[in-house]
This record gives structure tokens, sequence and C-alpha cells, in this order.
């Protein structure tokens, strides 16, 4: 039996939101021959900026709920960015790498930690040998608009009609 991606987001209730316009000059993803890389995504809530200085005015556990939330909007533009090179979320061969930028007091210490937010997403849709990732988690003074969590991803995707040409 083969895993579909997107039977586990309907199985998690989870709907894949729209790629978000970016707030500065970017773009959010760029593809280069099968590697995928999505722009930070920070995190949000109601549709604002997260904000939240961790160890401060958020606990880990909040700031985990919100890395989760990063992770779902990260699905989104990687959904468009497949789509773009011919396939869905199901041609994704492996999630390669995800740095997180926490913003947290200098004290704290658990940035690891909020990162599970989105890593354990990432586990639960993809297949374990596709969600497995290598990852980095800092500790920051500040990220744009106050967010407390922001987050970038690489993937690499199978080959698809596009590497043919």
């Amino acid at each position: 039996m083969t895993h579909d991606v997107y039977t586990q987001l309907q199985a998690l209730h989870i709907s894949l939101p729209p790629v978000a316009v970016p707030a500065a000059a970017y773009v959010p993803f760029v593809q280069t021959g099968s590697l995928v890389f999505l722009s930070g995504h920070i995190a949000k809530q109601d549709g604002k900026a997260w904000v939240g200085q961790v160890g401060r005015d958020m606990t880990t556990a909040q700031a985990a709920t919100a890395a989760r939330a990063v992770a779902v909007d990260l699905l989104g533009t990687l959904h468009a960015a497949c789509q773009a090179a011919g396939t869905d979320l199901n041609g994704v061969k492996r999630i390669v790498k995800v740095m997180s930028l926490v913003n947290s007091t200098a004290d704290y210490t658990e940035q690891h930690l909020v990162t599970n937010g989105c890593s354990e997403l990432l586990g639960q849709v993809f297949a374990p040998g596709v969600g497995a990732h290598a990852r980095s988690a800092f500790g920051v003074a500040q990220l744009p608009l106050g967010a407390c969590v922001e987050i970038e991803l690489i993937a690499e995707l199978a080959s698809t009609a596009a590497d043919s040409l």
C-alpha cells in the first residue's frame, strides 16, 4: 500500500493554504535541479504575525504550536512548488532540511523543542523515509513583524517531466 500525502493531510484535518504573497523583495520558492528551496515563513495566527518572544511572553508549548502552524504554511508553498514542477506533494522524494529561527530571550535554550512542532508534523504527513530531515534551530533576538518563529525548508523532488527536457 502506498503512502498518500493528501490522505494524511485529510486525516490530520489540514487544508493547505494558498502561497502567501512575499512581504519584501523575494519569491516564495526557487527550484534548481531536483531541489526546491522555500523562503522563510513566519508564524501566523488569524492571518497576522504570531507575535511573541519565547521565554518572556510565550511558553515552549505555545511556540511549538506556532511552529506547527508554520509547517502547514510551508506545505502549502511546497504544494505550489510541486505543481510548478509538474507533480504534487506525493512527488516529494525527501524533506532535506528545515532551518528554524525562534524569537527568544537570551537565556532561553529550548529552540529545538519549539522546532519539533514543525518536524513532527512533517513526519506525520510524509512517509518515514521522506519526512525525516536534517535540521537547525537557532535563537534570535527578533524576527520580522515580531513573529515568534520563522522556518525555511529544502525539499528534493523525484524526477519530473521537466527533468527530461
